[in-house]
């Protein structure tokens, strides 16, 4: 993944495993962060599929985690000091792009066959498989980030344009 890009990355990832924090222990809060990071990193590929979109997120910003952080009620706590800044590098779409991905096995599949059309290429997450395949340890690992129910508030916000970009949207009723 360009350098442009790793700082959205990484705080949206961190993000999502407060938000959704993994079981306990050291093995599984290994796994549940490279099931967040492996989710982030494709959804902000394809948030940022070119060279200018990446440069653009550069010069503007991502927007920050106030909305995500209004709807989980993390918002309560107001945050002010310099331990919370990196808060103003989560972007909001990616971060519901990837809960998209964690929850929907199969959408990620999609998502993940779509990478080669981006910028950034097939190989900028590596291995997919815990997105596209979760073991039982995946799950286990990782019960709230997986849990599809807990992360339809912040996968909702942003599900109809990653299913629209993914040509996975549900066909209008008539």
């Amino acid at each position: 993944m360009p350098a442009d890009l790793s700082p959205v990355i990484a705080a949206s990832t961190r993000w999502l495993l407060s938000a959704f924090p993994p079981a306990g222990g050291p093995l599984d809060h290994a796994l549940a962060e490279a099931q967040a990071s492996h989710a982030v990193t494709l959804a902000a590929a394809l948030r940022h599929p070119t060279e200018l979109d990446a440069e653009l997120l550069d010069l503007l910003g991502p927007g920050g985690s106030a909305r995500l952080d209004s709807v989980t009620g993390a918002d309560a706590h107001p945050r002010e000091d310099a331990a919370d800044a990196w808060r103003t590098l989560v972007d909001e779409t990616v971060v519901s792009w990837a809960a998209c991905l964690l929850a929907d096995a199969d959408l990620a599949v999609v998502a993940a066959a779509c990478l080669p059309a981006t910028h950034h290429g097939a190989h900028t997450v590596g291995e997919a498989r815990r997105l596209t395949l979760p073991s039982p340890r995946d799950h286990r690992a990782a019960p709230l980030l997986r849990h599809p129910d807990l992360l339809a508030p912040i996968a909702d916000l942003h599900r109809a344009s990653l299913q629209s970009l993914l040509g996975t949207a549900p066909a209008a009723a008539s």
